[in-house]
């Protein structure tokens, strides 16, 4: 079996900003963040599919792009 590997662009559509005081921050639509959810409770009991775990990766890197731009972002509204 072939998996392949879902891209994080494919999830632009769950994308939302949230205010935050002054702020806006990117963050993850609920039904996102609950399938995120979801994926690594059953890779924490071994119950994950190879597709499933190609899903979590791509979520998760577009988690670690997430945390680094609201990072820049607050430290450039600390700065000011």
């Amino acid at each position: 079996m072939v998996t392949t590997l879902n891209k994080p662009s494919s999830l632009i559509h769950e994308i939302q900003l949230e205010s935050v005081g002054n702020w806006s921050l990117f963050k993850f639509s609920e039904p996102l963040q609950l399938r995120m959810e979801s994926l690594l409770e059953k890779k924490k009991t071994d119950q994950i599919t190879p597709d499933e775990i190609a899903e979590l990766d791509a979520i998760g890197e577009l988690d670690r792009i997430f945390t680094h731009i609201n990072a820049m972002l607050a430290a450039q509204n600390v700065n000011q």
